[in-house]
Parts: structure tokens; sequence; C-alpha cells
């Protein structure tokens, strides 16, 4: 390639934020994604009417309204509107009961009845230091907590629901469920410290800055970003995979958003051996299996109050859950898997069309499970939403096999590019004081398999970014990210 400052490997939300950071340094930055379209985890398209879009991997977005990256770069100045469901996520149960996380955390705790008042004292304190409580969570996880009172806050919840101890804290099946249906998106066995940790931060922003969802789709967001990232001087490659490091020799720095799997493919034998050995010992975690739906009319929720969430959590009770996690996490398949299922029209009436309605469902099933989630996922709806069936017009299965395929990160269907263990939440990809420089010079990991790892937060890319210009190009300020903000004009010398 021609000499450039910067080649970034991938254009997920992490590559994209990393190319966001360095071309508002002032560098030439090049974006390279296999892909005929950019986004990775953030792209919208049409499956099966022109006029109706479907989310095709991530929908609802927390850390978007959450995260420092997001925060600082503000989706709103941008265009992208974050819209907001009354109730940020719901949990149907048998019989015709539901818990409900409403965005407000009183109208939370007076549904709960009983337990009302421990959802309270669970939420409240994180709600109080939420910034921080965020900003802990998606830091590089190599310095000690601004917030000391968020942190003891944190960890003390963790150390509880991250355990066994977690099931004598609710004396009803409806906030057990309600929680261990957020602890179930760390994709992996239950319980656990990281479920407890992901249960701490996405349950209290429910009650917080939400789960919303872009309006027009998740591409919206990409698309912000793009636009950023070329207004700033920088170019995308779409259609051009990239298959060995030597393509980049050009580029004073690389950085990857990629798997450890894909960074041994493209680096081959270049890297150390122990840093290589490090790299393919790195454990992926359960799969995610997809189904997208267009139906005729909303879901036939059991309870009508079902259908004013964003997104429902179809698991049945704690304990069904954490045997269901608990098995796919050692590789054995169930016929009622953890489904997590999205409506986008209950936030974004613009995403329907009268008899025309998109649905997105995945389910949690073992990595590289190769069987067609559509009969296992349409159940699941069934379970709780009798009638289900009648309403489906077209549907698109992916099973977790394929997901592999389609985006090479998700290696065996795994989303979070790497099990969200403890050691691994902490030694991402392998142990080092900078996860995101490798043994390679200039070259820099900046994917979910760095920390804080999965979710599109933008934090990998960041810092990634943060690392890539101090220590290849002596840059140790960070360029402003607003929107009105200017590129550091001292970055590089051309």
């Amino acid at each position: 390639m021609n000499s450039t400052d910067v080649a970034i490997v991938g254009t997920g939300p992490n590559g994209l934020a990393a190319g966001v950071v360095l071309a508002r340094a002032g560098l030439r930055v090049e974006l390279h994604e296999a892909a005929g379209t950019i986004g990775g985890g953030l792209r919208t398209t049409s499956l099966f009417d022109t006029d109706v879009v479907h989310d095709i991997c991530s929908a609802v977005h927390p850390m978007a309204a959450a995260s420092p990256f997001f925060r600082a770069f503000d989706l709103a100045a941008r265009g992208v509107e974050l819209l907001h469901p009354e109730i940020s996520y719901a949990h149907p149960l048998d019989g015709g009961r539901a818990a409900l996380a409403y965005r407000s955390l009183a109208d939370t705790c007076a549904h709960l009845g009983p337990d009302g008042p421990r959802w309270r004292r669970l939420m409240a304190p994180l709600l109080e230091h939420s910034e921080a409580v965020v900003d802990l969570i998606l830091s590089g996880q190599r310095s000690l907590p601004r917030d000391p009172a968020a942190a003891l806050l944190l960890a003390g919840r963790v150390a509880v629901h991250g355990t066994r101890l977690g099931a004598a804290y609710f004396q009803g099946e409806e906030a057990a469920a309600l929680l261990t249906g957020v602890a179930a998106h760390a994709v992996g066995k239950l319980p656990s410290f990281a479920g407890g940790a992901v249960a701490m931060l996405l349950g209290h922003l429910a009650h917080g800055t939400g789960w919303p969802l872009p309006r027009g789709g998740s591409g919206r967001i990409a698309e912000a970003m793009a636009r950023d990232i070329t207004a700033h001087g920088g170019v995308f490659h779409t259609g051009h995979p990239v298959t060995d490091l030597a393509e980049l020799r050009g580029a004073r720095a690389v950085l990857l958003d990629t798997s450890p799997k894909g960074f041994l493919a493209l680096a081959g034998d270049r890297l150390p051996r122990s840093y290589a050995r490090g790299l393919a010992r790195f454990r992926y975690g359960p799969g995610a299996a997809k189904v997208d739906f267009l139906v005729s009319e909303p879901i036939p929720w059991s309870d009508p109050a079902v259908g004013r969430a964003g997104t429902v959590h179809l698991g049945g009770t704690h304990a069904e859950m954490v045997r269901q996690e608990t098995k796919n996490a050692r590789r054995v398949r169930t016929r009622e898997p953890f489904v997590l299922l999205v409506d986008p029209a209950v936030a974004d009436p613009g995403r329907a069309l009268p008899g025309k309605r998109p649905v997105w469902a995945y389910a949690h099933v073992p990595n590289g499970d190769p069987t067609d989630p559509h009969e296992l996922v349409r159940a699941r709806i069934e379970r709780y939403a009798p009638g289900f069936g009648d309403t489906v017009l077209a549907h698109r299965s992916v099973p977790a096999a394929a997901y592999e395929t389609y985006n090479p990160n998700y290696v065996g269907g795994d989303i979070g590019s790497g099990a969200m263990t403890l050691y691994q939440s902490l030694a991402r990809p392998v142990p080092r004081i900078d996860p995101y420089r490798t043994p390679l010079p200039g070259v820099f990991l900046c994917s979910s398999a760095t920390p804080p790892g999965p979710s599109v937060h933008g934090m990998s890319g960041y810092l990634a970014a943060v690392s890539a210009l101090r220590h290849r190009f002596g840059i140790c300020d960070v360029p402003d990210l607003g929107p009105d903000a200017v590129p550091l004009a001292s970055a590089h010398t051309r």
C-alpha cells in the first residue's frame, strides 16, 4: 500500500472509534473492510422488504448512551437519535406473568411487590454513581478507580450476584429472573463474576441513561463515525480483505479490529512464540444463533405490558437460566435456550409499515453449533406469546457456525470476541501491561478481544488509539472528540 500514517483493519465499532481518534489527531488514516459495507456489528439492511430494515447484529445500545467515548463523541449532535422505550426490558414468565424493568426505577420497584425495596437498594446507589461505575467497567482496567465509592459499591454487589449467594437475595421469581436475564448478557456460565458485573452495569443503566435504539437502526451509529473520519481526511477501502500484515507495510502504525485468531492468521510466523501461544490459548465463548423475522402485527404477548418493552429476555426462571447458560458454556445444546428479542418498532414506529414489522432475536447456543435456530427461537417466543407463528411472514436464520463467515471476529458465533471469564476479563487477549500493544513494532490490537471487552462502546478502539498515539507517534494529547472540534494542528509532520 502507499505510505500512510495508520492502517486500520476492520470497521466494527472499535475500528471506527480508533479511526475517529487518530484522524482527529491529524494522522493520515486508511480503514480496510473485507465486507462491502462498513460497520461490523453496526449494520442495518433490508432483508425481506425494501422499506423495512433489520439490524444484522446489535440492535439495542445502552453503551452508546453511556460510554466515555460516545459521551465525548456526542451522537445526538451528529444527528443520531437514541429512542427510549417506556420499559427498558421485560422478562415474561409462565402463567401470563412478566417482570418489567421500567426506565423509571420507582415504577419498576412498584411492580415488584415485596422485592421492590430490595431492587431499589441494589440499583439506587449505582445510579447515584452511574458515570463512575460505567467508567470503571469500561476502562482499560490498568489504573486505580477515580471514584473508590463506586468501586466498592460494584465489588460488593458482584460478590453477591456473581456467586450463588445471589439466588437468595430476592423473595419472588420475578425480580430474580429480571436480574438473571441481564447477567445472561455475559453469555457464559452462571453465576459468574463477569455475569454479576454485567448485571450491575446494564441493570442500573436500564433506569438511567437507558437501553435505547437508534432511530433508523444501528447502522446510523456507524454512519456518524464514518462521516467524522472522512471529514478529517480518513479513507475507507470496502470489499478489501487484508490477508497478511505485509500488505500494510507502508503504514507507520497498524490497528487490528480482529479476533486473536484473525491476528494469528495475519501475522503468520512473525509473532514471538510465547505471545502466539497465548493468542492460540485464548478461549471463545458460547455462540449466538440469529433469527430475523418479518411479522404482520405486534407480538401477541400473554402479558400485553411486555409489548411496551424495547428488549425482551426469554429464559424462564433464575434456575432455568443458570442451567441453560452453564450447559452452553460446557458445549451442551439445550432445547430451551436463552433468547434475547427486540421489537424495534416499539421505540421506533417508523421501522414498521402496515402489516410489516421487523423482529430481531438470537439464542445462546454452544460455540460452533451448526443447528438452524429458527424452530428453537420460534418455540421460545410462542411459549410466552401464543400465536406468534401465525404472524410470521418471512424469516432468516443464521446458525452460530455461520456467524463467523459473516464476520471472522465472531469465532464459532461468539459475538463477544472471547469468553467473559474473570481471567479473560482482566487479561484480554494475553496478560500485558498495555494489552493493545503487540510484540510487533507499530502493530496494535483494538478489538473486543482487548479490555474492556464486548458491546458497542468504542472503548477498546479508543484506548488502542491512545496507546498508538503515545507509543508510535509521540503524541500525548488526545484530540477533542466533540462535533465542533478540529484536529490537532501539531499532530505530525507531513
